[in-house]
Order: structure tokens, then C-alpha cells, then sequence
């Protein structure tokens, strides 16, 4: 099993135990497939009741047609490991070489179908670094499955098989569930087969900073239908049988289910879905804030009301949209588009999911004195020369030639920061000249992203000292 644990807090799919299972590891990629047009998606946004009671003996015509929307997971990766001999083995025998061994690992999670297609939606823990994917039906049927996009910083993404005419999922407005809403579970927990299980809604707008180490959003619809490894990445659906979450993660001090389950609301994932779908990535609103709630002992030193709601501005990142319009330490921000903000990550997950370019409205407060300024936003995370997180590039110039000594003869980019946290340091560090990738010669980083896909890609890199190697690396 592929899993997380911040203070018993499991992200999982399925795991290598007792059930013959395993998680997905780290350093490869399924097959991609380019961007392309968002299917239309089955809506029904009309409220789950009107307010009035019946007694209910089954929800069977509800969840046999959505039985047939959700699916099975399974990814595979090829691990190669250097075993050392025994020490006390080369004190007998001398100097016998380390061995090299490979090993094929396996997880399983769940997915929801979304058009007639063939589009899954999923979490992004399941298909991570998986070399190969497969999808199997509700009838049984199985097919390979191709990654269309991922999202770390909210575990959703996206893959496709090549088929037609499924049965797709109908979407909620998650926005509109409430505490105490009925809801039904549906996965493959522990590879025993398609479940359901119900519960309620328990709690909206969870942030338990699971996703802390990517700088993640979190906005969790929490449940206590059973939640087990294996259901990560299906469904949550209310009592019309219409998705209103995917199936994320538990909070538990012993792996299995206690009733505290957590998914991602539709409207969050649909809307990482169709930038997935589209460009292959996420593009994300970026204000440039760092504020904390205002309490009230705040506030009135502020010239506020005690009982005012809102966040006061710690500081505005230097050239974002937020210093550009003024915004300061200090400043009470109010509302977003005349929306009550009251925390940090509220208005930074509101901001996330606009697109950059967006004009915003912010009511703020400055020394007590209202104000209202508008802000365009930027692209969250731009670097204009980055092709992979945490590397960037530039043109390799003869200045830089002479400089790093590099043959003449070599051309290509050079690699100029290389973020000792990103996973391709190692292999990408600083002075190395990105040669070729897949095959097409590269020269400026418009061609180095342009050559670059979602998945697995060939780089040729030439190191210093005159050492060249081929290197393989996955596009997130």
C-alpha cells in the first residue's frame, strides 16, 4: 500500500500485506496522452430534499446504477534495488560484487468514471509514479489506462482508458451538501471486490494539513461511511446517487476505519480536472498574501468591531499582485468578491481556483478606514524558465561555455537552479546540459518544455568533465 501518516492520518490505495498488495513507488510514470478538449459532464444541482421526511427501506435503486460508474485501479512499478553481500561473507570469500535486483510492485485503488469516453477520476496517491495502469470495469472488462494529468497539491488526477459508450457518474454541487446529509462510499477496499458503504456527512471544510508537504489545499468533506485501503480515488455520493466527493484518506491510530473519513469535494476536483484535461497541468490564481485570522482583541487595536471576521495581512510577497495594488502589513482583508473571508486558507483555496489573469475585488480595512481595491492575479508558481519542479534552464552561451568548460562541440541548455528538494536534482544538478529530450534536439527552454510530456521522458545529459548519460525522468 501507497500511504502518508501525519499523526495517524493514512492517504492510501492498497498495500502489500496480508492481500497480496502493494503501493505504487516513486520515480516513474504511466504512459501520457496529450491535452485535450473537457467532456461534458452529467450534472443535477437540484437540492437533495424539500425539507420533508419518508421513511426509506432501501437505497438499492439508488446505488445499483452507480456501481457501474465506479471502478478498479491497478498500478505497477518496476523496482530496481543494489543488494550488498554479507560482510562477513567478503571476510571469507573476499570481494564478492553487490547484486542487482528487481521486483514488480503493485497497488489498487479505486476511480469514477465521468464521460461516456472513458475519463477517470481519481486521487492522485493511486496512479502516482506507476509505470503501468490498469482499469477494470464493474462487468469485469479490463484496459490499460493512460495518465491524462496529476495534481499533488489537491490528490486528484486524471487518467483514460480507450473505450465508449460507459456509463458516466452524475455531479453534485458540493458546495450545497450539509451536516447530517445521507451518503454513500463505493470503492474496492482491500482488493475484496466493488462495496458500498453509508454514513453521513459529518463535517464540511476540513483542512487537517495532510497535504502540508506539498503545500497542498484542503477543503475535506469529512464522513463516517467506511473508508478502507483500496476505496482511495472512488466515490462519495449523496442519496440521489450523485458524486459530491472522491475518496481520499482516514484519519486512525490503527490504519483501519474508526469513522473519520475524508474526500475531496466534486468542486474542487472538477475543477483541477478540466485544467488537467486541457493543458495537462494546473493553473492557479496567485494573490501573494500571508494573513492570519483576526481575533478579536485584534480587531479593536485595529479600529474594529471585537466581533469582525476576516484576515490580517502578515505581509505581501515583493512584485505580487497583492504589493502592486498597495496591499500592506496590517490591512484587514474582508471579502473576496463581496464574500465573508475568514481564514487564511479560505481565501488562499478560493484564490487557487481562479484562473490567473482573474480580476478579483477585496474589501479591505486600513486603520480602521474601509476600502475596496481590485487585483489581477498572477500565475501561482511562474518561473518562466523552470521545465521541471524545482529545475530551470537557460540558454547555454559561450560565456557559459568557458565558464562551466564545456566542450564546444555539445549544445543544448544548461541547468541553472536546481532545488536540492525537487526529485530530479540528482540527476539535473546545476552546470549539467540538457542535450536532448526524447530524442529532439534541444535549444532554449521553449523547446525544452515543448519536447517535455506528462509521464516518463529520455533526457541526454552531458555532465561536466565530459561525462554524457541517458536519464530518465517523470513529468508530473
Amino acid at each position: 500500500m501507497k500511504y502518508r501518516t501525519v499523526s495517524h492520518i493514512f492517504i492510501f490505495s492498497a498495500v502489500a500485506s496480508a492481500f497480496g498488495l502493494a503501493g505504487a513507488a516513486r520515480g516513474a510514470g504511466a504512459a501520457a496522452i496529450p491535452p485535450a478538449k473537457m467532456p461534458e459532464l452529467k450534472k443535477d444541482f437540484t437540492p437533495l430534499s424539500d425539507g420533508k421526511s419518508a421513511l426509506v427501506s432501501s437505497y438499492a435503486d439508488v446505488v445499483e446504477p452507480v456501481q457501474k460508474e465506479v471502478v478498479s485501479i491497478e498500478s505497477s512499478k518496476i523496482v530496481h534495488e543494489r543488494i550488498q553481500a554479507n560482510p562477513l561473507f567478503r571476510q571469507f570469500f573476499g570481494d564478492i560484487p553487490d547484486q542487482d535486483h528487481e521486483s514488480k510492485e503493485m497497488g489498487l485503488g479505486s476511480g469514477v468514471i465521468v464521460s461516456q469516453d472513458g475519463y477517470i477520476l481519481t486521487n492522485n496517491h493511486v496512479v502516482e509514479n506507476a509505470d503501468e495502469l490498469t482499469v477494470e470495469l464493474a462487468d469485469g472488462r479490463k484496459f490499460p489506462a493512460k495518465m491524462v494529468g496529476s495534481d499533488p497539491k489537491t490528490d486528484i488526477a486524471v487518467v483514460k482508458i480507450d473505450a465508449t459508450g460507459l456509463q458516466a457518474v452524475t455531479f453534485a454541487d458540493s458546495d450545497r451538501i450539509r451536516v447530517g446529509d445521507i451518503v454513500f462510499a463505493v470503492g474496492n477496499p482491500l482488493g475484496v471486490g466493488e462495496t458500498v458503504t453509508m454514513g453521513i456527512v459529518s463535517a464540511k471544510s476540513r483542512n487537517i494539513h495532510i497535504l502540508d508537504d506539498v503545500s497542498g489545499y484542503e477543503d475535506f468533506i469529512q464522513t463516517d461511511a467506511a473508508i478502507n485501503m483500496g476505496n482511495s480515488g472512488g466515490a462519495l455520493l449523496d442519496a440521489k446517487g450523485r458524486l459530491i466527493g472522491i475518496n481520499s484518506a482516514i484519519v486512525s491510530p490503527s490504519r483501519g476505519n474508526i469513522g473519520i473519513g475524508l474526500a475531496v469535494p466534486v468542486d474542487l476536483a472538477v475543477n483541477v480536472m478540466k485544467s488537467l484535461i486541457e493543458t495537462g497541468a494546473v493553473s492557479r490564481g496567485f494573490l501573494g498574501v500571508s494573513a492570519v485570522p483576526i481575533t478579536a482583541d485584534v480587531a479593536e487595536q485595529v479600529g474594529l468591531a471585537r466581533a469582525t471576521k476576516g484576515v490580517i495581512v502578515i505581509s505581501a510577497a515583493p512584485d505580487s499582485p497583492a504589493e502592486k495594488v498597495g496591499i500592506k502589513r496590517r490591512d484587514v482583508i474582508l471579502r473576496l468578491n463581496g464574500k465573508p473571508v475568514e481564514s487564511h486558507d479560505e481565501l488562499r483555496l478560493t484564490i487557487s481556483q481562479m484562473a490567473p489573469g482573474s480580476k478579483v475585488s477585496l474589501d479591505i480595512s486600513r486603520d480602521g478606514k474601509p476600502m475596496t481595491v481590485d487585483v489581477v492575479l498572477a500565475q501561482f508558481g511562474e518561473k518562466p524558465n523552470e521545465i521541471l519542479v524545482g529545475v530551470e534552464v537557460g540558454k547555454l552561451t559561450d560565456d557559459v561555455r568557458r565558464r562551466l568548460g564545456i566542450d564546444a562541440r555539445t549544445a543544448g541548455v544548461v541547468v541553472t537552479a536546481a532545488d536540492e528538494k525537487s526529485e530530479y536534482a540528482q540527476d539535473l544538478p546545476v552546470g549539467a546540459v540538457i542535450v536532448e529530450i526524447n530524442g529532439i534536439p534541444i535549444d532554449s527552454v521553449a523547446s525544452a518544455k515543448q519536447a517535455l510530456h506528462t509521464g516518463r521522458n529520455l533526457l541526454l545529459v552531458y555532465y561536466q568533465a565530459g561525462r554524457s548519460n541517458y536519464v530518465v525522468v517523470t513529468k508530473r
